[in-house]
């Protein structure tokens, strides 16, 4: 009985070594999961600001000198823990709001995004009265015009002719 418990002793041993090793090298791994990279941060970032310098280039992929510093600013802004929000107000302080992407929906700029709205919502009213009224004149048929007044001695005429056919 002694030799069968040393066999299951030893076997639990040997599981209980493999589950240490499997737990060590897992915990080693470096392909464990990352917080997100700070460079895709700031080119999330970048991309939803434009170049002062450039006309319509976003900040992630203007080469420019300027850019490329600006990105810079960004990476640190991020570094200490600015937010998204934090950063954006920072460029429009300091380059106004040509450097968003979109203009902010308030006071006059609202128009920019109720006017194309209504636009549409205008040509598509119009669009469907004029193909209604399309399809209403053709169920109705074509009224025939009216006929021209012919003179009493033509029209004896025509009922003579045609009543000797």
């Amino acid at each position: 009985m002694k030799a069968k418990f040393k066999i299951q002793n030893s076997k639990m041993i040997l599981v209980a070594l493999v589950l240490a090793i499997a737990a060590w090298g897992w915990w080693i791994t470096p392909a464990r999961a990352q917080g997100p990279n700070i460079d895709d941060e700031v080119n999330r970032i970048a991309k939803g600001l434009y170049c002062p310098v450039c006309p319509n280039t976003p900040l992630d992929v203007c080469g420019t000198q300027a850019c490329i510093d600006w990105r810079a600013d960004i990476k640190t802004m991020v570094q200490q823990g600015k937010t998204e929000q934090e950063i954006r107000d920072y460029f429009v302080a300091r380059f106004g709001p040509q450097v968003l992407g979109a203009p902010p929906p308030e006071g006059f700029n609202w128009l920019a995004y109720i006017l194309p709205a209504v636009g549409i919502l205008l040509g598509a009213a119009i669009a469907w009265f004029t193909v209604r009224a399309w399809l209403v004149r053709r169920a109705e048929g074509a009224a025939p015009p009216d006929a021209p007044a012919i003179s009493k001695e033509y029209a004896e005429r025509i009922e003579k002719d045609l009543k000797e056919l």
